[in-house]
Protein backbone atom coordinates (compact mmCIF):
# COMPACT_ATOMS: atom_id res chain seq x y z
CA UNK A 1 0.00 0.00 0.00
CA UNK A 2 2.42 2.41 -0.81
CA UNK A 3 2.24 5.49 -3.09
CA UNK A 4 5.28 5.06 -4.58
CA UNK A 5 6.22 4.30 -8.71
CA UNK A 6 7.68 1.03 -9.29
CA UNK A 7 8.82 1.66 -12.57
CA UNK A 8 12.22 3.49 -13.10
CA UNK A 9 12.60 7.63 -13.07
CA UNK A 10 13.78 8.08 -16.89
CA UNK A 11 12.26 6.26 -19.12
CA UNK A 12 13.57 4.25 -21.89
CA UNK A 13 13.33 7.21 -24.45
CA UNK A 14 15.10 9.44 -22.31
CA UNK A 15 17.87 7.36 -22.07
CA UNK A 16 18.29 7.29 -25.66
CA UNK A 17 18.37 10.99 -25.74
CA UNK A 18 21.32 10.48 -22.60
CA UNK A 19 23.25 8.29 -24.45
CA UNK A 20 23.12 10.70 -27.27
CA UNK A 21 24.17 13.82 -25.02
CA UNK A 22 26.96 11.65 -24.09
CA UNK A 23 27.79 10.91 -27.36
CA UNK A 24 28.09 14.85 -28.11
CA UNK A 25 30.52 15.68 -25.11
CA UNK A 26 32.97 12.83 -26.59
CA UNK A 27 32.48 14.12 -29.81
CA UNK A 28 33.31 17.58 -28.55
CA UNK A 29 36.40 16.71 -26.30
CA UNK A 30 37.82 14.48 -29.24
CA UNK A 31 37.95 17.60 -31.27
CA UNK A 32 39.56 19.47 -28.77
CA UNK A 33 42.17 16.79 -29.07
CA UNK A 34 45.75 17.50 -30.68
CA UNK A 35 47.42 20.97 -32.18
CA UNK A 36 50.27 20.59 -29.59
CA UNK A 37 54.33 20.36 -30.38
CA UNK A 38 56.14 17.32 -30.34
CA UNK A 39 58.98 19.52 -29.63
CA UNK A 40 58.96 22.30 -26.62
CA UNK A 41 61.04 24.39 -28.22
CA UNK A 42 58.52 24.63 -31.29
CA UNK A 43 55.28 27.51 -31.20
CA UNK A 44 52.63 25.66 -33.83
CA UNK A 45 49.50 28.05 -33.80
CA UNK A 46 46.79 25.39 -34.90
CA UNK A 47 46.41 24.94 -30.90
CA UNK A 48 44.24 28.18 -31.40
CA UNK A 49 42.18 27.01 -34.70
CA UNK A 50 38.68 27.57 -34.96
CA UNK A 51 38.00 23.94 -34.37
CA UNK A 52 39.69 23.73 -31.04
CA UNK A 53 38.40 27.33 -29.59
CA UNK A 54 34.82 27.32 -31.28
CA UNK A 55 33.43 24.10 -32.58
CA UNK A 56 34.28 21.57 -30.13
CA UNK A 57 33.27 23.98 -26.82
CA UNK A 58 29.94 24.19 -28.69
CA UNK A 59 29.65 20.87 -29.16
CA UNK A 60 29.86 19.79 -25.99
CA UNK A 61 27.99 22.71 -24.43
CA UNK A 62 25.00 21.29 -27.35
CA UNK A 63 25.37 17.76 -25.11
CA UNK A 64 25.28 19.51 -21.93
CA UNK A 65 21.70 21.06 -23.03
CA UNK A 66 20.99 17.55 -24.55
CA UNK A 67 21.49 15.33 -21.12
CA UNK A 68 19.71 18.41 -19.63
CA UNK A 69 16.64 17.92 -21.69
CA UNK A 70 16.76 14.24 -21.18
CA UNK A 71 16.74 14.39 -17.47
CA UNK A 72 13.65 17.01 -17.30
CA UNK A 73 11.83 15.93 -19.86
CA UNK A 74 8.36 13.81 -18.94
CA UNK A 75 7.72 10.83 -20.58
CA UNK A 76 4.65 10.61 -22.65
CA UNK A 77 1.92 8.02 -21.50
CA UNK A 78 0.57 5.46 -23.35
CA UNK A 79 -2.73 5.42 -21.81
CA UNK A 80 -3.33 9.71 -22.35
CA UNK A 81 -2.46 9.15 -26.18
CA UNK A 82 -5.52 6.79 -26.14
CA UNK A 83 -8.01 9.31 -25.41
Amino acid sequence: MSNSPTGFGIAKENYKILLGGIALIALGYILMIGGGSDDPNEFNPEIFGTQRIVVAPVICLAGFVTIIVAIMRKPKNKAENAD
